[in-house]
């Protein structure tokens, strides 16, 4: 589906102009860019965390059924959720199912590897065999997946670069934090908004700093908006970082504790960085966070949020438990203020008149980075099947 007005979205900043509005109010478009932007490169689909070993969770990313496991060993891995026999869903909701994945049709059963492991009575009553039934090559069908930072990445189409170099910028300058522990907090510390936007308005919000004067009032207060500065690594990620981020400290001087060995740069900084295509990550000194955008339609979109500390006392402990808390409904709150804007600019791009807007050179780098990024994968990316 090519769009000669995309090439005004690949002009340099100050004279380009927005993603049309097609890419936000279409049908169509919506399902041209579920092929070639969010199947075509690393996407993610959900947390490692809420995968015990032995357990299946069902994940419908955009239409298709996925099935994340862990295995006994502990390795999470990602299959289609389907039943190689006659396309039976196979799991329906997440649980445990110990070590093997049993078809509810006819009780084909898989390894939590993906291989085909018993096909009862494929032969007729009692035979449970088939010359014509070579399991060996009916095993589930494994969809790429990589988990960094607790998030759980996929490749659809199988044709990204590896994960470790789709995002090995971002990898690189987060490098002080690569060996250190990530430990979900509590249930608190795990929420979710349904938002009546495009996906994409999330992404392009939470890249730039230019709305917090108006926007988040509180946070600008300490961190204003002249102490922030711009992310950017065309064609990979972009966003904002913070040279004044302040740790939640108790009346009585308690904090939480931060993670070990980082450069002064942390001290008192923060960044908030957009991997394209539908992550969010926040990280600072003493706790991060991973926004994970889940596409449900045209204009609908679920933000999936997840907080992480860097030790199992402070994720999990009792004495943390208020802390934890109050950062929680902290970060609620901030995420929550955003969303009457993203609602508002899904309900303006039905304008007919509205051009896709234009970039302020100095304040929206990293948003105009991010509408350059689709318009290039629109442009370039082949169509993926389904």
């Amino acid at each position: 589906m090519s769009d000669p007005t995309l090439s005004q979205v690949l002009r340099p900043v100050a004279t380009a102009r927005g993603l049309p509005n097609a890419h936000y109010v279409s049908d169509a478009m919506f399902k041209a860019e579920r092929n070639k932007v969010l199947f075509a490169n690393w996407a993610a689909i959900g947390f490692a965390k809420d995968l015990e070993p032995g357990e299946a969770m069902p994940v419908e990313f955009v239409g298709q059924p996925l099935l994340a496991v862990r295995t006994r060993e502990g390795q999470v891995k990602v299959f289609q959720n389907t039943c190689r026999h006659r396309g039976m869903i196979l799991v329906e909701e997440k649980r445990r199912v110990g070590g093997t994945i049993r078809c509810p049709y006819h009780s084909w059963c898989y390894a939590l590897t993906g291989e085909l492991v018993a096909t009862p009575h494929v032969g007729g009553p009692g035979h449970n065999t088939h010359d014509g039934i070579q399991r060996e090559n009916l095993g589930l069908m494994e969809i790429r997946s990589h988990v960094w930072r607790d998030v759980i990445f996929v490749n659809i189409d199988g044709q990204a670069p590896d994960f470790k170099d789709y995002a090995a910028d971002v990898i690189v300058r987060w490098r002080e934090f690569e060996a250190q522990p990530l430990v979900p907090g509590g249930p608190e510390s795990s929420f979710a908004f349904d938002v009546a936007c495009n996906w994409k308005l999330a992404v392009e919000n939470y890249c730039e700093s230019y709305h917090l004067p108006w926007v988040h009032p509180g946070l600008n207060s300490y961190s204003r908006l002249e102490d922030h500065y711009h992310i950017e690594a065309p064609g990979r990620f972009s966003g904002q970082g913070t040279l004044v981020y302040r740790p939640m400290i108790t009346d009585d001087g308690q904090r939480f504790p931060d993670f070990a060995g980082l450069s002064t740069k942390w001290d008192a900084g923060a960044e908030y960085i957009a991997l394209y295509p539908n992550v969010l990550f926040g990280l600072h000194r003493d706790h991060g966070y991973a926004i994970i955008l889940e596409p449900k339609a045209k204009d609908r979109t679920v933000e999936h949020v997840s907080i992480y500390y860097a030790s199992e006392e402070a994720a999990v402990g009792v004495e943390w438990a208020e802390m934890r808390r109050r950062n929680a409904e902290m970060w609620y709150g901030v995420f929550e203020e955003d969303l009457f804007v993203v609602e508002g600019m899904q309900r303006g791009r039905h304008g007919r008149k509205f051009d896709g807007g234009r970039f302020s050179p100095a304040m929206d780098g990293p948003t105009h980075c991010f509408h350059h990024w689709v318009a290039s994968q629109m442009q370039a990316a082949p169509l993926a099947a389904g």
